[in-house]
């Protein structure tokens, strides 16, 4: 490592540590805690999003837990008295070699094309979001996303549980529609990126390189627009979703018939001590993936495993994730929505770990990506990756996180096969890239 970059490194964390040394004590809690009147961290496993058994059990119960918060009931009546609601910002400083789209990043460019760095902050690069969410009756309960700033008071994600409770299963289906977080949207609880809001990284990147280092399914695009209804069956060994959906969502404000079908088993265990699961993934069917004027639907093929062991060494917690992803190749006649080469499959293998250096306080964490791709002249190349990444957590809902991911590789290593390669002679020169982002939920 270079004394350059070990000064950037050095000049984050020290952003980092102020940051840290001048926050105040953030008390207010989010959308689901003033529901229940338990901390943030009774759902939460180390620092958002991932869930604990617990928080899985909360999203199984379609959100309806109530704890001291009062309610309005009568015959087939039972709701709280107030909509609860919260607001999420994220702001930070992001720099990457990763050319594919600075317009976007808003970023200025050298004249060899790398981005020189980017500040966002709330609803200017970062994200504002607004959450209403929580019980409906003692069955039904409801979650939206609001997204302000840019496109402000746009619905980004919603979604509608209808659980019933059959001795201690619940049942029923769950009807939604995202922007961005694919069919696995409607209903789902491991932490091993399945759907992108449960993973050890809040931070997906302007070019999606964090997200895609730590989760197989979000680096084979499975993270798309999506409207369906999925029927779910869960307790505490798991649960089974059945999704049918097309790749439209909220944005596109059109209706499309739901003929692409995803199926989802997850089975979850006790370890000797340890918190574990493992689960399948399938996505099968056609859709006009979220085109208003689409008249030729796309292939929605993709299949994948995942696991997760959550449990402590000493005092210090610490989780291990992984999995793995592979969509076919496109065919003469339809392309594939995940995999748009029709000379072969795309594939990645994802392991991740995150260790409690100071428990419910601060974390480092880890993860590397084994991937086959394909570029643009058909050929499967290597398209791995490094991620790095170490968390403070200030309050229970103010979180900084240090991100760093390398992705290097036979498939970088001509600036012809794909955008973001600042190689210019053949040599495997990748990309890297740094944030420093804070996260505020209350």
């Amino acid at each position: 490592m270079n004394k350059i970059i070990m000064h950037k490194i050095i000049f984050i964390l020290a952003g980092v540590i102020a940051a840290v040394t001048f926050a105040s004590e953030a008390s207010a809690l989010p959308v689901f805690a003033r529901q229940t009147g338990m901390e943030c961290a009774a759902c939460h496993f180390q620092h958002y999003p991932l869930l604990t058994a617990f928080g899985r059990s909360f999203k199984t119960g379609a959100f309806t837990m109530v704890g001291s918060q009062a309610k309005v009931e009568g015959d087939n009546l039972s709701i709280p008295v107030v909509v609860n609601a919260a607001v999420l910002t994220s702001m930070g400083y992001e720099k990457t070699n990763a050319t594919q789209d600075p317009a976007a990043m808003g970023a200025k460019t050298s004249p060899g094309g790398s981005l020189t760095g980017a500040f966002y902050v709330p609803s200017t690069g970062g994200e504002t979001s607004l959450f209403l969410g929580g019980r409906g009756s003692d069955f039904m309960g409801f979650l939206t996303e609001l997204t302000m700033g840019g496109g402000a008071g746009a619905a980004d994600s919603i979604k509608t549980p209808i659980l019933f409770d059959l001795n201690g299963t619940r049942v029923g289906p769950v009807f939604f529609s995202t922007n961005g977080q694919g069919a696995s949207y409607g209903f789902e609880t491991l932490n091993t990126g399945a759907n992108a809001i449960h993973s050890i990284t809040n931070t997906v990147g302007f070019n999606g390189q964090y997200i895609n280092a730590i989760s197989a399914q979000q680096w084979i695009g499975t993270g798309a627009a999506a409207t369906g209804m999925s029927l779910v069956v869960g307790n505490e060994m798991g649960f089974l979703n059945l999704t049918k959906f097309d790749q439209t969502g909220p944005a596109t404000a059109n209706f499309y018939a739901l003929t692409s079908t995803y199926l989802r088993g997850a089975f979850t265990f006790d370890l000797a001590g340890w918190d574990s699961a493992i689960g399948v993934q399938n996505w099968r069917g056609n859709s006009l993936s979220g085109l208003p004027l689409a008249t030729v639907a796309s292939d929605t093929k993709a299949t994948a495993v995942d696991g997760q062991m959550q449990g402590a060494f000493g005092k210090m917690p610490v989780g291990f994730y992984f999995s793995y992803a592979t969509a076919p190749a496109s065919t003469a006649t339809s392309v594939n929505a995940f995999n748009s080469s029709a000379t072969d499959s795309r594939n990645s293998l994802n392991f991740d770990a995150e260790l409690g250096v100071v428990p419910d306080v601060a974390t480092l964490g880890a993860a590397v990506r084994r991937a086959n791709n394909v570029d643009i002249n058909g050929a499967r190349q290597k398209d791995n990756a490094l991620y790095l990444t170490a968390t403070y957590k200030m309050a229970q809902n103010l979180l900084a996180r240090l991100s760093y991911v390398k992705q290097n590789g036979s498939f970088w290593d001509s600036p012809s096969n794909v955008a973001g390669s600042t190689n210019t002679m053949g040599q495997d020169y990748g990309t890297t890239s740094y944030t420093v982002n804070l996260y505020a939920v209350f």
